[in-house]
């Protein structure tokens, strides 16, 4: 069992944030809070960063879930970038696949 690790990185497009580790009932409120706790602009993208996500749970999806209607609610963006094919499959298997902008990999910082 791997704990959430996040980390931010702020560019002129909006915050990018990096999870490692476990996005699962036990570590998805890490994700909640930092969501929560973050400067978003309307007109600026959240990106998430999912390129170390080793396993996602219906938890993590809720979270992902929030990170966007949190987003939204800012007017700002969400993109999910770097979904590991297990976690992609999920959302996928779900129809969140039509509902996130998803990327194959995180774009450089602006």
């Amino acid at each position: 069992m791997s704990p959430l690790k996040i980390t931010t990185d702020h560019t002129e497009t909006g915050p990018v944030l990096h999870l490692a580790g476990e996005l699962d009932y036990d570590h998805a409120t890490a994700l909640r809070d930092q969501t929560a706790n973050l400067s978003l602009a309307p007109g600026q993208s959240l990106i998430l960063d999912l390129s170390g996500v080793e396993f996602c749970d219906s938890s993590g999806i809720a979270a992902l879930l929030g990170a966007r209607q949190l987003a939204q609610s800012l007017g700002a963006d969400i993109v999910l970038a770097s979904v590991p094919p297990n976690t992609l499959r999920l959302l996928t298997l779900v129809g969140l696949d039509r509902v996130f902008t998803i990327r194959p990999q995180q774009a450089p910082p602006a």
